[in-house]
């Protein structure tokens, strides 16, 4: 009996390219490029892009970072043009908003995980054993590493219809109620509706140039909400608006459950 599919499997320091004929390893891979929708002309850059730093770490090697660099560009530009074109009905602040909020880290990992790429990442053994193939922020990366493979592979048309197949209902979703996912925004409206103070963000980094990690604390109203963490500022900062719109959101409605006990 085979082995269950995944990179596990994979030979080190040997491209995908040519591993496709057959085994488990080969079914998960071309399993994955027809959840995406696109078979690559050169599966080396898939192998790329599937390649996590803890890998080269371990295995040497080039991670997918600079594809994730590419990516992040290139979904962006991507998911801009889908939203333009598909919802002539919104104003440039909810295309904003919707915009935000796709390409956000949770859309990205849940979309991640829809297609099956945790199961095909080259993982290091101890990133491997600590879950690394389910983390959000991990397979954010690699979903934009994905992205910017594609486009090098194939162009920006493919790698547009790529990203609105993956991306199709987390648009729809967005539209339907723009910037309810961009925290930091809604964080701003409560802090003016009730003191008219700005939020305020305290950034921290650890960690080196190429794996920097980020966290965040927000403080508004006399009160420090976080940290929230994230590979990037704007990832980090949402993360602590987020706690911090919770938070308010569970303060106001308990305020209101406690004034209409007393009614």
């Amino acid at each position: 009996m085979s082995s269950p599919a995944s990179a596990e499997n994979l030979v080190v320091g040997q491209p995908i390219s040519e591993q496709l004929d057959g085994g488990a390893a080969g079914e998960a891979i071309d399993a994955f490029q027809g959840a995406i929708g696109h078979r690559f002309a050169n599966a080396r850059l898939l192998t790329a892009a599937l390649t996590h730093r803890s890998w080269c770490a371990e295995y040497g090697g080039e991670s997918n970072e600079r594809l994730e660099f590419l990516g992040d560009a290139v979904l962006g530009l991507a998911v801009t043009d889908t939203v333009f074109r598909s919802r002539p009905d919104h104003d440039e602040g909810d295309l904003a908003k919707i915009r935000s909020a796709v390409v956000s880290e949770d859309a990205l990992a849940a979309a991640a995980r829809s297609m099956g790429l945790g199961g095909v990442l080259r993982l290091g053994r101890g990133e491997a054993a600590s879950g690394g193939s389910d983390k959000s922020s991990i397979l954010c990366d690699a979903m934009e590493a994905v992205v910017g493979a594609v486009f090098l592979d194939a162009g920006h048309a493919c790698s547009i219809e790529v990203v609105h197949k993956l991306l199709a209902e987390p648009i729809r979703a967005a539209s339907l109620r723009p910037g309810d996912n961009d925290f930091k925004t809604r964080l701003q409206e409560m802090a003016a509706r009730s003191s008219g103070e700005v939020p305020r963000y305290l950034l921290t980094s650890e960690g080196p140039e190429h794996d920097t990690r980020f966290e965040a604390v927000v403080k508004v109203g006399g009160m420090t909400f976080g940290p929230g963490c994230g590979t990037s500022k704007k990832r980090a900062e949402q993360a602590a608006a987020r706690m911090a719109c919770a938070a308010l959101d569970d303060k106001n409605n308990s305020t209101i459950e406690t004034t209409g006990d007393k009614s």
